[in-house]
């Protein structure tokens, strides 16, 4: 991956209050690439709100004492915004964690559509295991 520019590094709180005020700065990180407004106000929130939510609940198991760090990059030319959510969790297995809820199995079920909503509403999702559980959104102009 090209050399990525820091924009915003945080540490919240293991607190699901957190996550409007954390989304709201990755949107004006995302309005000040000039990513198209529907990605901005709808794809990003949504996308980053799963994977915030999935931080604190899944990763950190609801734990108070546990924090959730966000860092938001932008590549050289300013075309591609990634952001990496990591929390303090064991780690999960991506492909095998990530179910179709539009099938008939899996239409139901009430878990299991975090992921592939993130994977139908940005550009790339991705997962790492290195000293927390990361997941990184990357977020493409045009």
């Amino acid at each position: 991956m090209a050399k990525l520019r820091v924009t915003l590094d945080l540490e919240i709180p293991s607190d699901v209050h957190e996550i409007e005020r954390v989304v709201e700065l990755v949107q004006k990180e995302c309005r000040q690439l000039k990513i198209e407004p529907e990605k901005c106000s709808l794809n990003v929130p949504v996308a980053l709100t799963e994977a915030l939510s999935n931080a604190i609940l899944r990763g950190n198991g609801d734990d108070a004492s546990k924090h959730v760090r966000v860092r938001a990059s932008v590549n050289k030319a300013g075309d591609m915004l990634v952001v990496d959510v990591t929390d303090e969790g064991p780690g999960f297995d991506l492909p095998s964690s990530t179910r179709n809820c539009t099938t008939a199995e899996n239409v139901l079920r009430e878990d299991g559509r975090g992921l592939f909503l993130m994977q139908c509403l940005v550009h790339r999702v991705e997962q790492f295991a290195d000293g927390g559980n990361t997941v990184r959104l990357t977020v493409q102009r045009g």
